[in-house]
């Protein structure tokens, strides 16, 4: 998920250089969309490893 995102922001830059504003504006609002659901998930399973790990572990 982070390829895409990082790929949307990377085709935004490109529209932009070359003046297609409204597909650069629509290409970082999905790059940064992408990276907040990537971030959100990163830390559920962040959280969720750490205590399943906590459960393996006896603690």
């Amino acid at each position: 998920m982070l390829r895409v995102a990082v790929l949307f922001l990377v085709l935004g830059l490109v529209a932009a250089v070359l003046g297609f504003g409204g597909i650069a504006g629509a290409s970082f609002a999905i790059a940064k969309f992408l990276f907040v659901i990537f971030l959100v998930l990163c830390l559920v399973f962040l959280v969720l490893g750490l205590r399943i790990g906590r459960s393996i572990a006896g603690r």
